[in-house]
């Protein structure tokens, strides 16, 4: 059966669809079969992979309405084994709508849970807020994954977002474990990076990611293109730290699996793909 890994951080800005596309990505490239769902009404993730805009399309709002079947809502995605349930605006709306509705907290798990012996990894990309489609995405999942910022604030936010785990845990999903913390727009040439970087380890010891997210212009410019960084420019430090970040997961539950080569049509890091423009150090990720 496959894991449900949500991708949650109530701060914004943090980098959490950017993790959640290319965690999900460089997982398949790595030849494991990957569903994406964007949990999010601003469908970030959706446009990330290069899905336009179609009010027609079924949707995750669909599956938490109980309107479509998650098999009815896959869509596939350039990689051969990765594939996508995406968003609508309407989602936004099902925070009311599921209010008063039954079993609300387990829409999601209940839509998911026939996919989870096709697919090896199910990554949820939340919305930046504990509203009612967090609450979903984390009775869902398996784990979280918390992507932050090496700030003071970053810090302070992620207590809240421990809490939230806890309380969920002890009534909805006692299952519910931290994946691990991923720190992204990492600069480690600044000592407060460090400072927070060494901090996380104290507090979190092994759950703290071994594989951070530098800042990385590509990892910024590859959302506009509708492609993942693995595919706009697999030689960038960005694309090539989520290709670690996803072999360090994999590696905890398919060992055997992060000696696979990447999936047909995807280049080896370190080769550049036909066209794609050269790594150039930037502002933000």
């Amino acid at each position: 059966m496959g894991r449900v890994i949500a991708v949650a951080n109530q701060k914004g800005g943090v980098g959490k669809t950017t993790t959640a596309i290319n965690l999900a990505s460089s997982f398949a490239a790595a030849e494991v079969n990957t569903l994406l769902i964007d949990c999010d009404p601003q469908s970030n993730a959706s446009s990330g992979m290069g899905l336009v805009k179609d009010p027609e399309r079924i949707s995750t709002y669909h599956l938490l309405m109980g309107a479509a079947s998650g098999e009815e809502a896959l869509q596939r995605t350039e990689l051969e084994q990765l594939w996508i349930i995406p968003s609508h605006k309407n989602l936004i709306g099902a925070n009311l709508e599921l209010v008063e509705a039954e079993r609300r907290e387990y829409r999601l798990r209940d839509a998911i849970e026939p996919l989870r012996d096709r697919f090896q990894f199910i990554v949820l990309d939340c919305p930046p807020a504990l509203d009612l489609l967090t609450l979903n995405s984390l009775v869902a999942a398996d784990s979280v994954l918390i992507p932050m910022q090496a700030e003071y604030f970053a810090l302070e936010g992620i207590s809240e977002l421990l809490d939230t785990i806890e309380r969920i845990r002890a009534g909805l999903n006692p299952e519910l474990a931290v994946e691990g913390v991923v720190l992204t727009m990492f600069d480690d040439r600044t000592s407060l990076a460090k400072q927070v970087s060494a901090e996380l380890k104290k507090y979190f010891g092994e759950k703290l990611c071994a594989t951070s997210i530098p800042r990385n212009i590509r990892l910024a410019e590859a959302p506009s293109h509708g492609k993942p960084a693995l595919l706009y420019d697999v030689r960038s430090r960005g694309a090539e730290s989520y290709i670690r970040l996803a072999k360090e997961i994999i590696a905890h539950y398919f060992p055997q699996a992060t000696d696979a080569p990447p999936a047909a049509g995807t280049p080896e890091p370190g080769t550049p793909e036909e066209g794609a423009p050269t790594e150039e150090m930037g502002k933000t990720a």
